[in-house]
């Protein structure tokens, strides 16, 4: 069952990622002030979204771990961080590319810059937390208060351009600003298909992370014996 939804959910985002590029490249125009550059954004506010979507999910299912103590929700943790992880890089790297033809340079310490840089940090060090933990049961319960401590830099990620005058653009639906509406379709579908993407990213390590506890399982039992 698992198998045919990751087939399934891969093929809608595959034909949904097809047909905006095609959008993207072959059908918007170029934006009045930024040229062809502004189609970077395409991908840099999905990706972004995509990773606070994915910080959201595993603040979630640690807390539900701690309240439940089932180690389920503890794999599902560390592989949607996994894969959030990966989005946010994305989201840095096309900013950094963005600000380096727009700014005139590769990156600038302001609020949220700064506060998406130290939230992939966080993360990258729940990680590394967790490879330092041998015992499951203390690893997950660790790892569960440390992604729920990392998660604090979640909202000032989003909402440091409007606590502080950053350098970052205010986003049009924030700023009172207006898009053409094919531009913000495919920018939806995007979204949507960078979601369906992630998911099918995190159920694939989320079976390596299950095997990977069968394998523990085994061999403390093996110690024992």
């Amino acid at each position: 069952m698992r198998e045919k939804l990751i087939y399934g959910l891969g093929a809608v985002a595959a034909v949904l990622l097809a047909r905006n590029l095609y959008s993207i490249f072959m059908q918007l125009p170029d934006e009045a002030s930024q040229g062809m550059i502004y189609r970077i954004i395409f991908f840099h506010v999905p990706a972004a979204m995509t990773a606070m979507l994915c910080a959201g999910v595993t603040l979630v299912t640690s807390v539900a771990y701690l309240l439940t103590r089932n180690l389920r929700y503890d794999a599902i943790s560390v592989s949607v961080t996994e894969v959030g992880l990966a989005f946010l890089a994305a989201n840095l790297v096309t900013g950094s590319i963005w600000g380096r033809i727009i700014w005139g340079i590769w990156w600038t310490w302001d609020a949220r810059l700064t506060s998406a840089l130290v939230c992939w940090l966080l993360y990258a060090g729940y990680l590394m937390l967790r490879r330092a933990i041998e015992e499951p049961t203390a690893r997950a319960r660790i790892s569960a208060v440390f992604n729920i401590f990392a998660f604090v830099d979640v909202p000032i990620v989003i909402f440091s351009i409007k606590w502080w005058r950053t350098q970052h653009p205010q986003p049009v639906f924030w700023g009172g600003g207006s898009i053409d509406p094919a531009m913000y379709l495919t920018a939806a579908l995007n979204l949507v298909a960078l979601i369906l993407l992630a998911v099918v990213l995190a159920l694939i390590r989320l079976r390596q992370a299950e095997v990977q506890r069968e394998i523990d399982s085994i061999r403390r039992y093996a110690n024992a014996v």
